[in-house]
């Protein structure tokens, strides 16, 4: 798979995907970095009809939930370590925040790293955000004990559509040298000038940053449909607004302490 090809699958065939396959794909990503070679992630397999009916109001019932062959949900799993020091003797402390942040920086980076490997493979993946939304519900439906938390959700199965590539902003966007508030790099026109920039983003490279974008026709008619003036307008006011991060905040912070990663 090329990269600068990958494209977000939401609609499937209904070709299964092979146990083998999955399993060996699984394993392969398991040489993705992880913090003290401790793979502080387990992996939940969901193929039953049933079982993702279960999983579907959790991510606001998005229909490739129910309909993609395999949902894969991440955890950060801190569980199979604490035990395994247990047992051996040993006094483990990681019942605490920065355990679960270790934890969900080594299943993010296995969870992308199998991505990679089932898109080599012809697979689609779709990556749902909604796994930390509503965390409660995944614990309850997939049984999660202690020291285990949901951080993210593929759907996965054989494309059924090849859906345009999604726009993305300009390397110089997102390019720091040495520091990002202070002297750094320009965001100029396809070239980074190092070193004569001083202070934080300003209005003129925030222009320049999401320009493109904003020119979209896609995402014009984006702001059109939705009644607003401006992009960044649908985001935080519809999509992703104050209210619902702190309502949803309040209740990934309950769900940390539930499941014990905030004692």
């Amino acid at each position: 798979m090329d990269i600068k090809n990958r494209r977000t699958i939401r609609r499937y065939t209904t070709q299964g995907v092979d146990n083998q396959l999955l399993t060996r794909l699984l394993k392969e990503a398991s040489q993705t970095p992880t913090m003290g070679n401790l793979q502080l992630y387990s992996v939940v397999v969901t193929r039953d009809a049933a079982a993702k009916q279960r999983l579907a109001p959790a991510h606001f019932n998005q229909p490739m939930v129910t309909q993609a062959p395999v949902v894969l949900t991440f955890c950060a799993d801190f569980r199979r370590t604490t035990l395994w020091a247990k047992e051996r003797q040993a006094t483990p402390g990681y019942d605490n925040f920065l355990s679960f942040i270790n934890a969900a920086t080594d299943t993010l980076l296995y969870c992308q790293s199998f991505c990679n490997l089932a898109e080599a493979e012809g697979l689609g993946t779709c990556f749902l955000g909604t796994t930390v939304y509503q965390p409660d519900a995944l614990i309850d439906a997939l049984q999660l004990p202690r020291l285990v938390m949901p951080v993210a959700t593929i759907t996965l199965g054989w494309p059924d559509e090849q859906p345009a590539l999604q726009d993305r902003l300009p390397i110089e966007a997102i390019l720091h040298e040495e520091t990002v508030v202070g002297r750094g790099c320009t965001i100029g026109h396809g070239a980074i000038v190092h070193g004569c920039t001083v202070g934080d983003y300003t209005p003129a490279s925030i222009d320049r940053c999401y320009a493109e974008k904003e020119s979209l026709e896609v995402n014009r008619e984006f702001v059109r449909i939705n009644h607003k003036e401006t992009l960044a307008q649908v985001f935080t006011d519809l999509r992703y607004t104050k209210k619902d991060n702190e309502a949803m905040s309040d209740g990934l912070i309950k769900a940390l302490r539930r499941q014990g990663f905030m004692d």
